[in-house]
């Protein structure tokens, strides 16, 4: 049975960055000598990013970029040698006080798309890997949007840029499983809350590309035939040989470290495209059958080497690439934007869907 996507919402902080303002700072917040400094611009300007929104307020950067302390928040540099920001601790707090309204808010987008009433989901899977406490975001979701107390809950966490996959991998076996099954699932990334102070190059590159916001869509089994509504029809799966080192994404003392490998690009030129014709042969479809891609952007390195791999043009992540620009990599949520801009676009189908996240893990979805 395919899953029926019936509303899409996103939500985004109000602070913006634009690309400018990011670099400068890189240079306030990582750079230690001027060597780096010079280094910093030609990184920032070959991520495909123009603009981004973090959670944060607009006055804690303008109080970092002015060198006062009128807000006195953790994210301020002290001035102090080997400056390492705030503790995770610090950053956990923000996460729970900041994000769960932005979940709402895109859940709130979706169900009015949807016209789904609050009462008849049956299930809400949640999908996070930038922030934990208990009761969670779900359970803002379930007091704040109404939603029935029985309601089935199921938490997706720390699984990458590719979760919004997984969870969809979830919903769908609800829906197999049941039918009348109604299934809100909603993706909630403040990536900017891990940013890293000091001069680690991985770990700058990783802060030069990611960025906050929400998504959520309803979920449920197909009721009426339209050529409109996408469908998803199958998940797929791959961890890639020998690539625990490319990339991976630990809890540390000051936030949520993660490491971006110089081989995530080699492994996937070597081992994504036959994985994947085989993955679609279980469809009974050939690669050249896919009409469009839904490539998540884990920066402009990861698009190339997935086109290099695949053989696709510079337009088949033309999608990928307008999210990115626009708002950032936003870790799990990011997929979901894509999708939701390539239903409003009307794109041709079948469309794949890949994502990547630690381990190096490709996870793949096929819409109809």
């Amino acid at each position: 049975m395919h899953l029926c996507f019936s509303g899409w919402g996103t939500a985004v902080p109000d602070c913006m960055l634009q690309q400018d303002e990011a670099l400068k700072l890189a240079s306030l917040l990582c750079a230690q000598t001027r060597e780096q400094l010079t280094w910093l611009p030609n990184l920032y300007n070959h991520t495909g990013i123009q603009t981004r929104r973090i959670a944060l307020d607009r006055k804690v950067i303008e109080d970092i970029f002015a060198k006062t302390e009128s807000t006195q928040s953790p994210f301020i540099p002290r001035g102090v040698p080997n400056e390492t920001g705030p503790t995770t601790a610090q950053r956990m707090e923000h996460y729970q006080r900041l994000g769960p309204p932005l979940a709402l808010e895109a859940s709130r987008n979706a169900m009015e798309a949807s016209a789904v009433p609050p009462k008849s989901i049956t299930h809400l899977v949640t999908v996070t890997c930038t922030g934990f406490f208990s009761p969670g975001f779900d359970y803002h979701l379930i007091t704040n949007l109404g939603l029935q107390a029985g309601i089935s809950r199921t938490q997706v966490g720390f699984m990458g840029c590719h979760g919004a996959l997984n969870g969809l991998r979830v919903a769908h076996a609800f829906v197999n499983s049941n039918p009348d099954a109604k299934v809100l699932l909603s993706s909630l990334e403040l990536c900017s809350l891990h940013y890293h102070y000091g001069w680690d190059p991985q770990k700058i590159v990783a802060n030069s590309l990611f960025a906050d916001g929400a998504a959520s869509v309803i979920l449920e089994a197909p009721h009426t035939e339209s050529a409109t509504q996408w469908k998803l029809a199958l998940s797929g799966s791959f961890l890639l040989p020998q690539s625990a080192d490319a990339m991976t994404w630990e809890i540390g003392n000051h936030g949520f470290d993660m490491t971006l490998g110089k081989q995530v690009p080699g492994l996937i030129q070597k081992h994504l495209k036959p994985w994947l014709d085989h993955w679609l042969e279980k469809a009974n479809l050939k690669f050249e059958n896919v009409k469009s891609w839904a490539l998540h952007p884990g920066g402009p390195k990861i698009l190339l080497a997935i086109e290099d791999a695949l053989g696709l043009p510079a337009e088949a992540s033309f999608y990928s690439r307008q999210i990115l620009a626009e708002f950032g990599n936003m870790s799990s949520a990011t997929l979901l934007f894509i999708l939701k801009l390539m239903a409003k676009k009307n794109a041709p189908r079948p469309c794949v869907a890949l994502g990547f996240g630690p381990g190096l893990a490709v996870e793949a979805a096929l819409f109809f």
